[in-house]
């Protein structure tokens, strides 16, 4: 089941499910947050919850404004964060990858260590701890962008790049259990160029907007996930175009054990908040020495999730300028 949260023609906040070319509306919700709480508190599965509130009312995807499939009324609510080098890419990327890690740790960059780490250990057997993965924060829930709305960079940015991956998307519930409510497409977009100058500055380079698709794939990700990301110029020409895959047999590490290295912290466990989560990608356009420009789009494309994602790149300016002192 996909289910999308959407403005009508009338400006007014409603959530759906997709069937073929039309969106159904839910009766009684009006986000995909309401719904997922009544699921939690009635004990009812999210997918059985909205086919059973699915009402007459059809629109067509033309006409609807979508939104993030998930939010919270207050953004400092919503914990947008994300793992990397999970991912083991096509089968090419993978015999390089297995080259590069083999032989003595102690010669390898951190990168490299964190990712053998993953391949020997981020699969841990059923009720096991399996290795860290790589972790980051992204920023709060006003950081997300819908389909159709732009990715603003930062004037002090060296560079804005795309990274299509899955998302998983959380709800806290009342009793402090995280429920998965399922998954998103979307673009972790980054500045790869200040995160090569030293891996340190990770953290910086994460600070960014982030792209998620219209969609939310109820049930469990799929073990093949394929799909397609690209770029966009002005004149609405594809100059760059790479096929991605994700799902579990295209990673090293299990969905379940970067949850688990993510929920394992009580902060993260607090009743009523949200979590968007990406989960990494092997596909980028930097690692072809593309330069997207303002002006210029994003589109990330996956059959599984229903609409393609697309946002555009602008440049914004920083207000900051300096602390004052009361």
């Amino acid at each position: 089941m996909l289910l999308i949260q959407f403005k009508n023609a009338a400006g007014e906040r409603r959530v759906g499910i997709i069937e073929h070319e039309a969106i159904r509306e839910i009766d009684g919700f009006t986000s995909t947050y309401a719904l997922g709480q009544q699921a939690i508190r009635s004990k009812t599965g999210l997918a059985e919850l909205a086919q059973a509130s699915a009402g007459s009312t059809e629109h067509a995807y033309a006409n609807i404004t979508p939104l993030a499939p998930l939010d919270h009324d207050d953004a400092a609510h919503c914990y947008v964060t994300g793992t990397g080098l999970t991912h083991l890419g096509s089968a090419d990327t993978r015999d390089a990858m297995h080259k590069k890690i083999g032989g003595d740790a102690e010669t390898l960059s951190d990168s490299m260590k964190m990712f053998r780490m993953g391949v020997e250990g981020g699969k841990p057997a059923s009720g096991q701890r399996g290795v860290q993965p790589e972790w980051f924060y992204k920023g709060d829930g006003s950081i997300v962008r819908a389909d159709g709305e732009p990715l603003q960079m930062p004037e002090f940015a060296l560079d804005g790049g795309e990274e299509p991956e899955i998302a998983g998307l959380y709800l806290i519930g009342d009793d402090g259990q995280p429920y998965r409510l399922g998954f998103a497409i979307g673009n972790e977009f980054s500045d790869h160029v200040t995160e090569r100058q030293n891996y340190l500055y990770l953290a910086h380079s994460k600070l960014r907007n982030c792209g998620l698709g219209a969609a939310l794939l109820v049930g469990e990700l799929p073990d093949h996930v394929e799909g397609t990301s690209r770029i966009y110029g002005v004149d609405g020409q594809v100059r760059w175009e790479k096929a991605f895959v994700s799902g579990e047999q295209n990673m090293s590490h299990s969905i379940a054990n970067l949850e688990y290295h993510h929920f394992k912290y009580g902060l993260f466990n607090r009743p009523g908040d949200v979590h968007i989560h990406f989960f990494g990608t092997a596909t980028l356009s930097v690692a072809d020495n593309i330069t997207v420009l303002p002006g210029e789009t994003f589109e990330v494309e996956a059959p599984a999730f229903g609409p393609a994602l697309r946002n555009s790149l602008t440049v914004e300016q920083s207000t900051f300028t300096k602390v004052s002192s009361l």
